[in-house]
């Protein structure tokens, strides 16, 4: 099994785990990072590559990063960016194109490449708020103002 998929499937195991209490941002993945109580979209990322055992550096934390911005600014000094994503690559996504990258998660493979729709699986999502809805969930998306990264 490759790298990227030993990531996947950690966090696939992951989907239906939620907040709680709702609306508090507390999480099994922000006490493992030691940051509970605050957005967790990059710690469940973080998570996930650790219990694959493929741990992050230190992207502003000891295990991994916890914002969208100091992660994406890594991966670009890193020049770990990649535009060919694969199974296991970390996710950004800026909903509003702004160039701020709003939420991340892990890339799962294309649905349909050509019209550029692919799954992933994300910490603190929902169908009703897409960066901050509580829940890791396996979703679809679609390739516009999106941004890969290769760390492994």
């Amino acid at each position: 099994m490759s790298k990227g998929q030993k990531i996947a499937n950690i966090a696939f195991n992951e989907v239906g785990q939620k907040e709680s209490p709702k609306n508090s941002n507390e999480t099994i993945y922000g006490k493992w990072f030691g940051l509970d109580g605050v957005a967790w979209c990059g710690i469940f990322v973080s998570y996930c590559y650790a219990m694959a055992g493929y741990q992050l550096p230190r992207i502003g934390f000891l295990k991994g990063f916890a914002g969208c911005q100091t992660a994406v600014a890594y991966f670009r000094k890193m020049k770990q960016i990649v535009t060919d994503p694969q199974v296991g690559d970390i996710v950004f996504f800026d909903w509003n194109g702004d160039g701020r990258h709003d939420h991340t998660g892990i890339f799962n493979g294309w649905k349909d490449k050509e019209n550029g729709i692919f799954f992933t699986i994300e910490g603190n999502t929902s169908l009703i708020n897409q960066s901050n809805g509580g829940e890791v969930m396996s979703r679809t998306r679609k390739n516009l103002n999106v941004l890969f990264a290769r760390p492994i």
